[in-house]
């Protein structure tokens, strides 16, 4: 697939995904050094049994913390507004570094919260599609109902609300182990929708910018923020 063509019907091939992702990843690196960089994991065995000429795989951010409020200096909470996204650190960032104009939700015995997080294609849908899972320092899995109060309360209305948004809990495709996703059964509508309201073509977007687009709105549902210049 040529990386320049554009995406008109809200859905990607395996092979756009891949142009995207890489587009994705580098853009996050530029543009959002407080993180650590996505990931690309190869699916080299599923990749030798298709003639394209992108590699399969899909896209990786690990061992990213929630922290609780108590860990934070008071005179930073004095100086950040009142939004209550969830403030992400990771395991090699200065404290200072970790705030990103955000409030923390406290967490269970104020202990912090891992998480890590999967861009996977979706074959069937067509569409990349949001795996995360939560951890404790110990490994232990942390359930629904406890990832839900790490989730800013907006994405909490949201989930309850929206047709489009709403988790589930399913095999890993690649790791055969329960992780939970966003549902993609609407991706293709919102994302025509927003290829509508953001591309001057009318109704297409370039393959490129596809992850960059969704994400920004996929993102925000686990408190993880698109730079606006990834989107240029």
């Amino acid at each position: 697939m040529d990386s320049a063509r554009e995406v008109s019907d809200g859905r990607l091939t395996v092979e756009g995904f891949s142009v995207a992702a890489r587009t994705f990843a580098d853009r996050w690196k530029i543009h959002n050094q407080a993180f650590p960089p996505w990931s690309w994991i190869p699916l080299i065995n599923r990749t030798l049994l298709v003639s394209n000429k992108q590699e399969e795989g899909y896209l990786s951010l690990e061992k990213i913390i929630i922290l609780s409020s108590l860990d934070v200096d008071s005179q930073l909470l004095t100086e950040i507004p009142e939004d209550e996204s969830l403030n992400v650190a990771t395991d090699c960032s200065e404290k200072e570094e970790s705030i990103d104009h955000t409030i923390l939700v406290p967490t269970l015995e104020n202990e912090p919260h891992y998480y890590d997080f999967h861009i996977v294609y979706s074959a069937s849908y067509k569409v990349p599609v949001l795996y995360f899972r939560g951890y404790c320092s110990g490994g232990q899995p942390l359930a629904l109902d406890v990832i839900k109060k790490d989730l800013p309360s907006c994405s909490v209305s949201l989930l309850l609300e929206s047709k489009w948004t709403f988790i589930t809990q399913e095999e890993h495709p690649y790791l055969n182990r329960p992780w939970f996703k966003l549902h993609p059964c609407g991706t293709e509508e919102w994302i025509k929708l927003l290829s509508q309201s953001s591309s001057s073509s009318g109704c297409h977007m370039p393959v490129e910018l596809y992850l960059v687009s969704w994400f920004s709105v996929v993102g925000q549902v686990v408190g993880l923020r698109t730079p606006l210049q990834m989107l240029n």
